[in-house]
């Protein structure tokens, strides 16, 4: 094996990376991002828990989304307290809230505690950290934590997750 050959291609690699993450400091430097004053507003008004089930990656893309113009009406763990600080924000007279958000403020997650198994799958899927426990031991939902985002539900193996009424 060519020893040589392998230092030369890892240093070529890191001197590239470097180069390319000179080019974005630099970049960012000449260029900053500044979204305005109304996308900091209505980011400080959503819940910040980045679930995306709004349909945008998390809380920052969809306030640039609402200033843009999108509707306000799309953050369940928000629910109707947000979707009506938006309004009055924007001065919208949009004051109605999706039916699918109901669905969402009403309701919260429950470990089936004759089914968890233990694994610890559901715990980094949660946004808020509302479920607690540890591998091999009973897991448990912190009610007044829970945003009923439904994000633990896909990763359980067992499906012991249930969405019950808060």
């Amino acid at each position: 094996m060519d020893w040589s050959a392998i230092v030369t291609a890892v240093s070529l690699i890191v001197a590239i990376a470097a180069a390319c993450g000179a080019a974005l400091a630099w970049a960012a430097h000449v260029w900053p991002r500044d979204d305005g004053p109304l996308v900091d507003a209505i980011d400080r008004l959503l819940p910040q828990i980045q679930c995306a089930q709004c349909g945008y990656p998390g809380c920052r893309p969809y306030a640039m989304a609402i200033a843009d113009g999108a509707p306000i009406d799309r953050c369940p763990p928000g629910g109707e307290p947000v979707v009506r600080a938006l309004a009055t924000l924007l001065g919208r007279s949009e004051q109605r809230v999706d039916p699918q958000l109901a669905k969402f403020s009403d309701r919260v997650a429950r470990v089936d505690e004759t089914r968890c198994i233990g694994c610890a799958l559901c715990l980094p899927a949660c946004p808020v950290d509302a479920i607690v426990g540890a591998p091999q031991l009973l897991h448990t939902v912190l009610i007044e934590e829970c945003t009923g985002c439904e994000l633990c539900m896909p990763p359980c193996p067992v499906d012991c997750i249930v969405m019950v009424a808060r």
